[in-house]
């Protein structure tokens, strides 16, 4: 669920950097090496009066690729939520296992209190290879497996928190 509107690309790290063990009190590291995107499904309800529209892009803004550059879009007004549930084309990088990196997964423009709920995939790899959180942890338990918010923040400024009930940072 969102608690701000979020206007942003969600780049492969931030989808890995979803879930993560503590290394240290202040150290993640990344529990899965690759991850690919099944679908993106959001629902918003106006304010009364108002309208709200939810928006996803895979956009794929990668050297070489771009992705199938539809929008999936919605807007409702009254008490009808605007709801999508939008999927990567067959052949598009966010429909393939994507290893860590800037580039982004999706675009994604929802208002505040929107609930979105991402469908993924992800691959542990054999070797063990781990890789490090984008962001520092505050606090953590050495070995716990924490949740983050879809934009790869921690919870305290993440402006979409992971569900209630998963242990988060």
């Amino acid at each position: 669920m969102t608690n701000g509107a979020l206007n942003q690309s969600i780049t492969y790290q931030n989808l890995l950097d979803l879930l993560l063990v503590a290394n240290s009190a202040v150290v993640g590291s990344d529990l899965f090496q690759a991850v690919r995107v099944k679908a993106v499904e959001c629902w918003a309800t106006p304010i009364l009066g108002q309208v709200a529209t939810v928006e996803v892009v895979y956009d794929g803004n990668t050297a070489g690729m771009i992705g199938d550059q539809r929008i999936h879009t919605d807007s409702s007004m009254g008490i009808e939520p605007a709801h999508i549930i939008a999927r990567p084309a067959p052949r598009s990088l966010a429909a393939m296992f994507q290893e860590s990196s800037a580039n982004p997964a999706f675009f994604i423009d929802v208002p505040a209190g929107a609930v979105v709920d991402v469908l993924l995939s992800f691959k542990q790899p054999m070797l063990g290879n781990a890789v490090a959180a984008q962001n520092a942890l505050v606090g953590a338990t050495i070995g716990a497996v924490y949740a983050r918010g879809l934009d790869g923040l921690a919870v305290a400024t993440s402006k979409a928190l992971p569900p209630t009930g998963v242990q988060s940072i």
